[in-house]
């Protein structure tokens, strides 16, 4: 039992449990994409951002807590996973509003991936390829688009990250 409370209290398990996570969330969504031939529109492409930035972030946060810095700096880095997260958050309840069109999309909402094998000409493959639109989602899970379960992954993301900031060292 001890053991389970140590691991529990531990930074280098959590800064392990926000980088799997992390890891997770944005390899779910390169599959669907890479196997499940979902093409993702620019919003979705945006999205993922936070989460490549925040898996270097975690790794680094791992790697703080394993050469056993100050644990200022682990937490420091736990904030900024945290911060990463309610961005990831913010954009998507943005694109989830653009699906519901409660509010316009970006105009540059036509730019997207193309999907599929590296084209031979580029500018022939921007004019016969056409990116997904961000206000249809493409597939929805229990009612959610990928932005919608992006909101609830992100804002669990970010609330771990701050209990990680905030807990207090036993």
């Amino acid at each position: 039992m001890r053991a389970v409370a140590s691991l529990a209290n531990s930074d280098m398990a959590l800064a392990g449990v926000l980088t799997l996570g992390m890891a997770l969330v944005v390899g779910s969504a390169l599959g669907f994409e890479h196997i499940g031939g979902y093409v993702p529109c620019a919003l979705c492409l945006m999205q993922r951002n936070p989460y490549y930035i925040g898996l270097g972030v975690g790794v680094a946060a791992l790697a703080s807590s394993a050469l056993r810095l100050p644990p200022v700096v682990t937490r420091g880095l736990f904030l900024v996973i945290a911060v990463l997260m309610l961005v990831g958050m913010g954009l998507g309840i943005y694109h989830s509003g653009v699906e519901w069109k409660f509010w316009d999309g970006p105009a540059s909402c036509s730019i997207g991936a193309t999907g599929g094998a590296t084209p031979t000409n580029v500018l022939e493959a921007l004019n016969t390829t056409k990116a997904p639109s961000c206000t249809e989602a493409t597939l929805r899970v229990l009612g959610l688009s990928f932005a919608g379960w992006n909101v609830l992954t992100s804002a669990a993301l970010a609330a771990v990250a701050i209990w990680g900031v905030l807990r207090s060292k036993r």
